[in-house]
């Protein structure tokens, strides 16, 4: 009798436990779906999914936490990126008007980064109470945040600059300004909910 009541146990323990593992897995898979279908609406889908879907257990299926992650992905990537242009702009061997052009590039990631941190604080303020307003304030601050990382690709676009620099700056702004189009497109997503 001890040992029926062991086996017993043993598949009860085993089917729950199958069961929970599969309610994981499920849950996971859901998950990054969610994520996968929220990227197809933006201008970098593969982008904007390759960035987030390692968040996939935090952000749920929530908009407010996947337009939170976005905007997180955008304001860090931003930042290391103001931080390897001015290590560029160290480079030796470069002439004063390329000099000037990764001057310029890093106030303009300087700037970005700003607004993205801002948008970021407002994005953790935000009520049903205020969401118009800040939402409005968020919407706007990304947009100037692109705008400067615009600003700062388009310093590379002419021949301002020959070479692998002038190729490593205008690779590493792209990915930028690709990451933040991709952030307001699901902060402008996650708006449209509450319209």
């Amino acid at each position: 009798m001890g040992s029926h009541f062991n086996k017993s146990l043993l598949i009860i323990i085993t089917l729950i436990t199958s069961s929970l593992s599969y309610g994981c897995a499920a849950s996971g898979a859901t998950n990054t779906d969610f994520i996968k279908s929220s990227c197809s609406t933006t201008t970098y889908p593969t982008l904007c999914y390759s960035s987030l879907s390692s968040q996939a257990s935090a952000i749920q299926q929530d908009p407010k936490l996947l337009a939170h992650a976005a905007l997180s992905v955008s304001l860090d990537t931003a930042s290391s990126t103001s931080v390897n242009i001015v290590k560029l702009s160290r480079a030796a061997g470069m002439t004063a008007r390329e000099v000037g052009a990764m001057r310029d590039c890093v106030e303009e990631l300087s700037d970005s980064v700003d607004q993205l941190r801002r948008s970021m604080a407002e994005m953790s303020q935000i009520r049903s109470s205020n969401f118009g307003l800040m939402m409005n304030d968020i919407q706007t601050w990304i947009s100037a945040a692109l705008t400067d990382e615009d600003t700062c690709a388009d310093g590379f676009a002419g021949k301002v600059m020959n070479g692998g620099v002038k190729t490593a700056v205008r690779q590493q702004i792209l990915n930028i300004v690709h990451i933040t189009s991709n952030a307001l497109a699901l902060v402008n997503s996650y708006a449209a909910l509450h319209v």
